[in-house]
């Protein structure tokens, strides 16, 4: 069981629908324009497809579509993956106004189209009644083919991406070679001088402290002496006074307490003032007065002075300057060196041709099984002796899916010449080779609902026995869900739905909707009587459509 319901509101000429889904192969029937095939395109705006304003009913604002389904492992990994809230159901929504835009939820909330899409692809295969026009063009062989073998191009895409990434680069150096040679001699040219200046991290900032001490070195010194001096020179210093101030104070203390307080900060400051005494009297001892120094400083400034004018920086500018264009200079050599670039691009390139050569041959082993099986699907399909060989030769020019040309190519009779399907004339070859297709290949998918809508169409009699029976076996393990307009697969369904048009008078004038009824037995056998043709009401029309139904119930 994968969908459990589909629920339509003002949508083409459906006013609202709220239909249960079940487990099996349920068929979908009703007169022509009767809206047979509404409720699949309902489904496949649900699943994001691109939606028009014309699929509202006359007179509506909006309409309201919504399917639910059983919830998968695989949906639940997407969920989470994707930020949605997992539950045991999952619930999909499209609205769609009068202007054509549209807005889309997944469990309550928010989604884009693309991941409306990306869910649905985990959910629903819809066959269509034009897929005879996808099989008969190449990318869709190539596809049914890989899908049929199993196969993930994800790493062959990878590395073919990388080989023409390489490739390109390589191209873009050839074409180049002048300018970027001219940026190498231009960077080189700059990159000696700064080199040779080597201009490091914070070094202008230090250079220009280092310059000013020495500049005004005596005179730091002559503050440094005259500082010491004052704070412990031998008449009247600083530490001296203090001491008196202390002596005095010591003296008179037991007689007023409060000169305790005034001693202690006295004592401190004394400290204090012995270690500001000792600092600037060595400060003055290690006093640089060397004019060889404040000369060599006077170069080096000179030459940050001097470069950063040449090359129209600031100084400070100079050491990220330097870093900057030796990697600008590696790159250049890196890009100017043809012979690495083509080397990076054979590695590449044969990096792809590995992971080509797998996909062939699993291609190849898969397109012998996938024609045999085919092949003997047609022969069920009233095709006895026609074939389907899959053809898989390598391209003139290699691709991002492969080296290798897949066709399709079908021989109606034995002994025929197989040709490509695309140029098969008959519509009904084409359309009963496509419905041997997709039952081959529709047991591939995860997803774990199939819809046939009219794959059926250009077929009849016991070939159309054997559709139903195909469709019923395929529902044993799958949901299942056809339109057709074939009694005999009708008859072999689980679940029969009508799809019938009705006309309702509505402020005077006609209001034409759709409405589906799930049949019993009786009304089945009615409308099967009825896509019998002739009279449905005869007991004969009755009587052979008992009969059919008894019959593919019977055989099932």
């Amino acid at each position: 069981m994968a969908l459990r319901r589909l629920y339509l509101k003002d949508f083409v000429i459906v006013a609202e629908l709220d239909v249960a889904c079940h487990a099996g192969f349920t068929v979908l029937t009703g007169e022509t324009g009767a809206g047979k095939s509404i409720l699949i395109d309902a489904l496949q705006l649900v699943l994001g497809q691109r939606a028009e304003a014309d699929v509202l009913r006359p007179s509506a604002t909006r309409c309201e579509l919504a399917a639910t389904f059983d919830s998968t492992a695989a949906t639940t990994a997407w969920l989470e993956a994707n930020g949605f809230e997992p539950d045991d159901t999952l619930l999909m929504r499209r609205v769609i106004d009068s202007q054509g835009r549209s807005r889309g939820f997944i469990n309550g909330g928010a989604a884009t189209m693309t991941q409306l899409r990306e869910l649905g692809t985990r959910l629903v295969d819809i066959h269509g009644q034009h897929a005879w026009q996808s099989l008969a063009q190449a990318p869709s062989q190539r596809g049914l083919l890989d899908a049929f073998a199993g196969l993930s191009l994800a790493d062959l895409h990878t590395a073919y991406d990388q080989w023409q990434q390489h490739a390109e680069a390589l191209a873009q150096a050839q074409q180049t070679q002048a300018q970027l040679a001219e940026r190498r001699e231009a960077l080189a040219w700059r990159l000696v001088e700064l080199e040779k200046l080597a201009p490091q991290p914070n070094e202008w900032e230090e250079i220009n402290l280092a310059h000013t001490r020495l500049s005004h070195a005596q005179g730091l010194q002559d503050a440094a002496d005259m500082a010491a001096q004052a704070l412990d020179g031998e008449d009247h210093s600083a530490l001296s006074q203090l001491d008196r101030a202390v002596e005095h104070l010591s003296q008179q203390q037991a007689h007023e307490p409060r000169f305790a307080a005034l001693l202690e900060a006295l004592n401190q400051a004394r400290a204090l003032a012995a270690d500001a005494a000792h600092e600037v009297a060595a400060y003055a001892r290690r006093v640089d007065l060397d004019p060889h120094n404040l000369h060599a400083l006077d170069e080096r400034l000179s030459l940050w002075h001097g470069l950063a004018r040449r090359l129209r920086l600031t100084p400070d500018a100079l050491p990220d300057t330097l870093l900057a264009w030796q990697a600008e200079l590696a790159q250049l050599n890196a890009a100017a060196d043809l012979d690495a670039l083509q080397a990076a691009v054979q590695q590449a390139r044969a990096q792809w041709q590995q992971h080509a050569k797998r996909v062939t041959q699993a291609r190849q082993a898969a397109a012998t099984k996938l024609g045999a099986q085919v092949t003997q699907a047609m022969q069920a399909l009233g095709m006895q002796g026609g074939s389907l060989q899959v053809a898989c030769t390598l391209l003139a020019q290699p691709q991002r899916d492969g080296q290798d040309k897949v066709e399709f190519l079908f021989a109606p009779y034995q002994g025929a010449e197989p040709k490509p399907v695309a140029r098969i004339a008959s519509g009904g070859e084409l359309s009963r080779v496509a419905l041997a297709v997709s039952v081959c290949t529709s047991q591939l998918g995860a997803a774990p609902t199939l819809i046939f809508d009219e794959v059926d169409a250009g077929i009849g009699g016991q070939v159309a026995h054997t559709v139903g029976r195909l469709m019923r076996q395929l529902g044993a393990d799958r949901q299942v869900l056809a339109v057709t307009h074939l009694a005999q697969v009708a008859a072999s369904a689980n679940q029969h739905w009508l799809v019938q048009k009705q006309t309702h008078t509505r402020l005077n004038a006609a209001a034409v909707s759709s409405e589906l009824i799930a049949l019993d037995n009786n009304a089945r056998v009615a409308e099967v009587a009825r896509m019998l043709g002739g009279d449905a009401d005869s007991a004969t029309s009755l009587a052979h459509a008992t009969e059919m139904l008894r019959t593919a119930q019977t055989h099932a």
